[in-house]
């Protein structure tokens, strides 16, 4: 079966390996025979979520023909902490909800 393993390990950079597996395969002999711990000796997987087609996957969860296994960063700023800065930083008039819709100009 064929089988996608991507990482992305920097902003703008992907890494992709496609796979022929046998049937049955799990997340874990995937992620074995792509070479990503080869070409990333650095990454810890146990920091990192891995999910199947965006979903949370578990290492024993078994693949089906297609599947696109993902392996995702950890975050470096939770999202609520940085909302709440751009908010701090743009102030209440120009932000989310609040912000003033402008009329378009008429010619």
């Amino acid at each position: 079966m064929r089988i996608t393993v991507v990482h992305s390990h920097a902003p703008r950079q992907l890494w992709l390996r496609e796979l022929d597996l046998d049937s049955g395969a799990t997340v874990r002999e995937a992620l074995a025979a792509s070479g990503l711990l080869d070409a990333f000796p650095t990454l810890d997987l146990g920091a990192c979520t891995v999910a199947v087609w965006g979903q949370r996957a578990q290492p024993t969860e078994r693949l089906r023909e297609g599947d696109r296994v993902e392996v995702c960063r950890p975050l470096k700023v939770d999202p609520k902490v940085a909302r709440r800065e751009r908010f701090r930083a743009q102030g209440m008039r120009t932000a989310g909800l609040f912000a003033q819709a402008k009329a378009p100009k008429k010619n």
